[in-house]
């Protein structure tokens, strides 16, 4: 090779040298910039949030001392009142007092109609909730019990505003007064309830609580309304885990109500949920004796096995799967049941005459037992 083929040689990689540096400072230059730019922006979100955070978490408005009465219905999760002292003016963000509370682990908001002002704090507003210090005075108090049937709910309705069961029970099964409160419980009340066979399409979503009322002569519409708030409150709490497992409130409810009814004080609620959902994934009928009960819609002593033969979509010894709907209402054990089963291999429960209950794997195995504790004895 010449000296000059060899000069040029060097010159053309000198050459690409030369650019490919060129190249690396643009490349250089402009991750450069775009890491400020990027930092710029971060920086600028994280401030403005933080600005946000701040001013949401600061009185309404310091200089407005006009008193508003406010009224946190009974069962309000914290989100609900969150959003209706933000709907009333008294703090700036439903969301921000949301995670203020958490943050402080604040509990115990106390339901009725309260004094505030939007120059009010937010640890201000708490303690006033916490308290119940400028709550009205309690008229009454109305429990239902777990357990407890759409009747039987009624009657009790019925006792407490000087009316009689039947007519409360007609009311809440109204097919208007069903749809006004469709249109204000979406995603409570779905079409679900009214399924064809759906016998009572309120059964189940009245809560089993005691509540307090303000007033001497509520009318059922408002008795039930602050009812479906307080089971709205307690669903919600576990939409997550609902949605997770694609169950319907409906489903939710109904399952849980399966478990209500079978259970006793001593039971473990997760293993009678878990002969529940082993029966309906082998395809096995539920055949518990509470359906068949509620299909006859009357009281009885015993299940006999000629009642068992009754024609209806809640015979759970004719039909497999999960009834149309509710049998009764359900307390949040037999709700967290339904939703937590225990990992068993059971297909059968029996109830002894203790309350006792005992589980089997193998249809042998249940017939041992109910030899021995219930034929036998």
């Amino acid at each position: 090779m010449s000296s000059n083929e060899t000069k040029d040689k060097k010159s053309i990689i000198r050459q690409k040298l030369t650019e490919r540096q060129s190249e690396a400072k643009v490349v250089r230059k402009i991750v450069f910039i775009t890491t400020i730019v990027l930092i710029l922006i971060i920086g600028g979100i994280a401030g403005g949030g933080y600005l946000y955070i701040n001013s949401a978490i600061k009185p309404a408005d310091p200089e407005n001392n006009t008193v508003k009465p406010v009224e946190i219905p009974i069962g309000s999760s914290v989100t609900g009142i969150a959003q209706v002292l933000e709907d009333n003016g008294i703090i700036k963000d439903a969301r921000v007092f949301k995670y203020y509370v958490k943050l402080k682990n604040e509990s115990g908001f106390m339901a009725g109609t309260y004094d505030m002002k939007p120059s009010m704090t937010l640890d201000e507003i708490i303690g006033s909730l916490k308290t119940g210090s400028v709550m009205d005075e309690v008229v009454f108090q109305m429990t239902i019990p777990e357990g407890k049937q759409l009747e039987q709910i009624a009657g009790i309705i019925g006792e407490k505003i000087g009316q009689e069961g039947e007519a409360v029970f007609e009311q809440l099964n109204d097919e208007t007064f069903i749809e006004s409160l469709m249109a204000k419980y979406p995603n409570l009340l779905t079409d679900e309830i009214l399924g064809e066979n759906v016998l009572y399409p309120l059964e189940g979503y009245l809560f089993p609580a005691t509540y307090p009322f303000y007033k001497e002569d509520p009318t059922v519409e408002e008795i039930v309304t602050v009812m479906l708030d307080k089971t709205n409150a307690v669903i919600n709490e576990y939409a997550g885990e609902m949605g997770a497992q694609e169950m319907t409130v409906h489903e939710l409810l109904t399952m849980a109500s399966l478990i209500e009814e079978e259970a006793t004080e001593q039971v473990d609620r997760e293993s009678i949920s878990s002969v529940f959902y082993n029966r309906m994934e082998t395809g096995m009928p539920l055949q518990t004796d509470p359906t068949v009960l509620y299909a006859h819609g009357e009281h009885l002593d015993r299940v006999l096995y000629e009642h068992l033969e009754i024609d209806s979509p809640y015979n759970t010894y004719q039909n497999t799967g999960l009834t149309p709907g509710p049998i009764a209402n359900a307390g949040v054990s037999s709700i967290e049941a339904a939703l937590y089963p225990a990992e068993t291999e059971y297909l059968y429960f029996l109830a002894t005459g203790t309350g006792e209950v005992l589980f089997s794997t193998t249809l042998d195995e249940h017939n041992q037992k109910k030899a021995e504790h219930i034929t036998n004895q």
